[in-house]
């Protein structure tokens, strides 16, 4: 008696099939990457500018000069909420970011930071 041993792997349109989703979570990615840097370089930049100035104009204006040396797009120094909390002054930023998928289908990424010691900071959305 012969023994027949069936053969394993994977199917021509299973690998076709992991291949696509594979290739949406690329495209995806490399939708995202972008707004996510983009968003780290606000980060450090509200930072920056917290260490450079005292007053709200020279906040904004420090925060200025950064965003044309980071390539920052989303936000300007007019969107900054700049508070005083004691002798400390606070920086917060939030903005949206949508990104077309396709056709009607979009993603829309919530960003928001602080330079709060509380963790005021964050991303939702995604």
């Amino acid at each position: 008696m012969r023994h027949i041993e069936r053969q394993r792997g994977i199917s021509l349109f299973g690998l076709i099939f992991i291949l696509a989703i594979l290739g949406c979570i690329a495209i995806l990615g490399l939708k995202i990457v972008p707004t996510v840097s983009e968003y780290s370089s606000i980060k450090r930049a509200i930072e920056t500018a917290k260490a450079a100035g005292t007053t709200p104009a020279e906040i904004r204006l420090s925060f200025e000069r950064q965003k044309s040396a980071s390539y920052i797009e989303s936000i300007s120094g007019k969107d900054l909420e700049i508070t005083k909390s004691g002798n400390e002054v606070e920086i917060s930023f939030a903005y949206d970011k949508k990104i077309p998928l396709v056709g009607p289908a979009s993603l829309l990424i919530e960003y928001r930071g602080s330079t709060a010691r509380n963790g005021g900071t964050g991303k939702s959305g995604e």
